[in-house]
């Protein structure tokens, strides 16, 4: 049985917009947040080994997100808003936790 037309998304560009939000900007989220938590928490290395299945999972809820959304940009918007908060927080981890593995 074929969609509700009425629920569909008619514009490309808003088309493109959930797409590229939800395959880049997730990608980003995602990795973001694992770099983030290998930088905050004390077991970096216990992060780093579950982040390759933590990831792709993060990134899967990041990738439907956009989609719940009438407006593609918004999400755009939102995910980019987010991505510059995880990297500040990121950076703020480099500077004052920094990961030294040769001790």
């Amino acid at each position: 049985m074929p969609a509700n037309q009425k629920y569909l998304t008619h514009s490309g560009w808003q088309r493109f917009a959930k797409l590229s939000s939800g395959i880049l900007g997730g990608y980003l989220i995602a990795a973001l947040i694992h770099m983030m938590l290998a930088l905050w928490l004390p077991g970096y290395k216990t992060v780093l080994i579950t982040s390759a299945y933590g990831i792709f999972i993060v990134w899967m809820v990041f990738i439907l997100l956009p989609f719940l959304a009438k407006n593609g940009w918004k999400v755009w918007l939102i995910y980019v808003a987010i991505i510059f908060l995880l990297g500040i927080a990121v950076h703020y981890g480099t500077v004052y936790y920094p990961i030294n593995p040769v001790q």
